[in-house]
């Protein structure tokens, strides 16, 4: 399989350039990996937001404006919930409650996950190997100055307002990484990190059991791993990282995004709003790319994905 690349993703901004990688990869050349530590269960049914943000945005599906859910949405569902008392707060959409729908009935009679994104994939004309990064529960919890918070009670329902103290992931310890995963990760010829919150959408992927050992050997074998900021200019383009990282002590900065991934990947690519940031990251031992990392249309997402895995197999020798 030439050139195959294993991409870790999660939310808005990992979906953006997944998007990318599958318009300049083959099929056969990507399989994403996406989080689901958010996944959880709303209205007695199971969802999983960042899986359904990368299929519905490879699918053409997506809401451009909101980033999740569906485009052309309607909302009849939840306002007839809401008459009715019942929570209204994650905002599930007539044609996304089909998904969620069709996905629960289908785990209660025992399909895995996985099985059955790849069969939502494969209806929704979507190419690219997208994959849970486990059949096993994982569940973030935010520990905030207000208690521990399930992720979505957090980041929805509460707007992310609490102060952020630390991360749980339960289950992890016992969640065992998808076998393709590990098959893909055996062959890869490099490992791109979306720029995705690396505190609760990449750290539950790497926190299974065994995995950044995996990584650690393939890396000493030669296997690049490298990463898009999803800081710029001080902020976070989408989503909480920025204000985690300053509650959390940490400058909300690509040098401090940097220092997080020190040891564990060998590039960090940033944007031209933080190019006097790249001496100091280089000095952590890192290379990195300078290039315009914010994507708002489909062409901006092309060109960074083929920038991204040209930097990522520039370190192949």
């Amino acid at each position: 399989m030439s050139k195959m690349i294993l991409a870790f993703a999660g939310g808005v901004g990992g979906a953006k350039l997944a998007l990318g990688l599958a318009r300049v990869l083959a099929p056969e050349q990507l399989t994403l990996v996406v989080n689901t530590g958010d996944d959880f269960e709303h209205l007695g049914l199971h969802i999983s937001p960042d899986l359904d943000t990368v299929m519905y945005t490879l699918a053409g599906l997506a809401n451009p404006e909101t980033g999740w859910g569906q485009a052309d949405e309607t909302w009849n569902f939840l306002e007839a919930v809401g008459k009715l008392g019942g929570e209204t707060w994650f905002r599930l959409g007539d044609r996304d409650l089909a998904t969620h729908v069709e996905r629960t009935r289908r785990l209660r009679v025992g399909e895995s996950l996985s099985q059955i994104t790849r069969d939502f994939c494969q209806r929704l004309d979507v190419s690219a190997e997208i994959i849970p990064m486990s059949d096993d529960p994982v569940r973030t919890i935010v520990h905030t100055d207000e208690g521990a918070l399930p992720f979505q009670e957090y980041f929805v329902h509460r707007r992310c307002e609490p102060r952020v103290r630390d991360f749980e992931f339960l289950g992890v310890t016992s969640a065992r990484p998808h076998p393709l995963l590990l098959e893909r990760l055996a062959v890869a010829e490099a490992l791109i990190y979306c720029p995705s919150n690396p505190y609760v959408s990449l750290a539950p992927i790497l926190a299974l059991p065994g995995l950044r050992t995996l990584i650690d050997s393939r890396r000493r074998a030669g296997l690049p791993v490298v990463a898009v900021s999803p800081i710029v200019g001080g902020q976070a383009l989408k989503g909480p990282a920025a204000k985690m990282m300053r509650e959390l002590g940490l400058e909300s900065t690509a040098v401090a995004l940097a220092e997080h991934y020190t040891g564990t990947i060998d590039g960090l690519i940033i944007d031209r709003a933080d190019a006097d940031s790249a001496s100091r990251i280089e000095s952590l031992g890192l290379k990195t790319l300078v290039t315009d990392t914010i994507m708002s249309t489909e062409a901006d997402k092309i060109r960074l994905a083929g920038k991204s895995v040209a930097f990522a197999l520039s370190f192949v020798v």
